[in-house]
């Protein structure tokens, strides 16, 4: 569709504000509501349900009785399998509704969400929808007249909280495999962009869900983030957003009932550029990608530039010149539009800010810093030459910023890449594979690329070390972390 065609249909969007529990949508208790704001432009999109303490109360209590009374977990495997494959249809089916939602919400273009963010979210219900009848237990070697068995279980009611920079893929990635391993779940989105996820549910209950089995409170942190992370139903909370928050979590998850918590939190990832590298052009691409992408708000960005003292000159040089060409920001609406604005004035005020300090350290800024002549949030894509004792390239900025630091020799590039209490992805690049394997294995992060960035399916693991988390989205792995080990011992002889 172009331009106009995406205008038009926004004009006449259906926007469903309310929470949902118990499979339908309801008013929050309280009655109390929050604007949820187009980036773009400024506008109030819809006035949604603020969801409390009580609320919270509600859909955990529907969860609950559901996972009593087994409506989800007692379905044979392939009966569960197909209910998530016909919500990854309907998904599907409602693309283009869910995309224009997200565009509005949150400012992605609507490229990115038709052509990267919509498939991943298929792929990600597709795959763990496939993995529900793979998951087998042992029968292991005991003595004569006994007999033991290892079974994985579902864990109950489990908690999510997601962010707002993929707020429909990060949801996915926690929602599948909770589903897809036999839990109820509670989600609580993040209230700068909500508004794909409350359809997400409704269209899980329209494919075959059982009521109660996905619950979704629309509200604040510090009021509904929190209730459910203390609620004492909750056997499990997991989490996508600031390590700050993560560490709150954690401190709730202790004050209440000991739940298991699952953190993926900040990054500041290096990129570490060897003079050896097969082709400069394509790793300037990758850089640029790897920073740039969804307006530097994400994760794993690749906000550390470590880039040979050899290959600098030229490496900026073609940086800018590729930016310049790669991101020009515009109406997300627009089909060729390649950089939306930050999603909230908030945090383009944050980032703004992290800028100036950047400037005020002493750090040279080669492109970007001025204001962007649009209506909106946006933010230029900004590079800073510094060193990595600043403050811009220790703390995770979550905007369009990258910081290039030269090295001289290997041993200064591993240093600088482990110098930070984020670990949660690095790169490489290299044309020399066994100075490739010596890096994987020095580098302290729980994903590493070799002469790529940002590179995977779902057979990959993602998460971090350090202070980047203690779980992995994606993969097998993750089901499974929604499961519990149980032991059987039968004395039969």
């Amino acid at each position: 569709m172009t331009h106009q065609d995406w205008l038009r249909k926004a004009q006449t969007l259906h926007i469903e504000s309310r929470l949902f529990i118990e499979g339908r949508y309801v008013d929050a208790l309280g009655g109390g509501s929050f604007d949820c704001i187009n980036p773009s432009t400024g506008a109030v999109l819809a006035r949604v349900a603020q969801g409390e303490a009580q609320d919270i109360d509600a859909a955990v209590a529907s969860a609950l009785a559901a996972w009593n009374d087994r409506r989800w977990r007692r379905l044979a495997p392939r009966e569960r399998m197909q209910v998530m494959n016909r919500w990854a249809d309907l998904v599907e089916q409602h693309a283009d509704e869910l995309a224009l939602l997200e565009t509005l919400d949150m400012g992605k273009p609507i490229s990115d969400m038709l052509n990267i963010d919509l498939p991943e979210v298929l792929r990600t219900i597709r795959y763990f929808a496939e993995c529900i009848d793979k998951v087998e237990g042992a029968v292991t070697h005991t003595a004569p007249g006994s007999l033991h068995m290892i079974l994985h279980e579902p864990l109950g009611v489990v908690g999510a909280i997601t962010p707002w920079n993929y707020p429909m893929l990060m949801a996915v990635w926690k929602l599948a495999p909770i589903l897809a391993a036999g839990n109820c779940v509670v989600l609580k989105p993040a209230e700068q962009a909500p508004l794909t996820c409350t359809r997400l549910a409704a269209l899980f209950v329209e494919a075959g869900g059982p009521a109660g089995v996905f619950n979704l409170v629309n509200g604040l942190g510090p009021e509904a983030g929190r209730a459910l992370a203390l609620h004492p139903d909750v056997i499990k909370l997991s989490f996508t957003g600031s390590t700050r928050v993560g560490k709150l979590l954690m401190g709730y998850a202790g004050q209440s009932n000991m739940k298991r918590v699952a953190l993926e939190t900040g990054g500041k990832s290096p990129q570490i550029f060897m003079p050896d590298l097969y082709d400069l052009d394509a790793a300037v691409d990758r850089a640029v990608g790897g920073i740039f992408d969804n307006a530097g708000q994400v994760c794993n960005a690749g906000s550390r530039l470590l880039v040979h003292r050899d290959l600098q000159d030229a490496f900026i040089a073609k940086f800018i010149a590729r930016t310049q060409v790669l991101y020009q920001p515009g109406d997300p609406l627009d089909p060729a539009t390649t950089l939306g604005p930050l999603a909230s004035q908030p945090h383009q005020r944050k980032v703004l800010a992290d800028i100036a300090r950047g400037q005020a350290e002493g750090a040279q800024m080669v492109m970007g810093g001025t204001q962007v002549a649009l209506p909106g949030t946006y933010v230029p894509p900004t590079l800073f030459v510094g060193h990595n004792r600043m403050a811009i390239a220790q703390e995770e900025i979550f905007g369009p910023v990258a910081t290039l630091i030269p090295f001289d020799t290997e041993a200064e590039a591993i240093a600088l890449a482990n110098d930070s209490v984020y670990g949660l992805a690095a790169a490489v690049w290299t044309r020399d594979l066994h100075q490739a394997h010596r890096m994987v294995g020095a580098l302290e992060a729980g994903v590493v690329w070799v002469n790529c960035f940002g590179d995977g399916d779902m057979t990959q693991p993602f998460g971090g070390y350090k202070q980047s988390g203690n779980s992995r989205d994606k993969h097998v792995d993750s089901l499974l972390s929604y499961m519990q080990t149980k032991s059987a011992w039968f004395q039969v002889g």
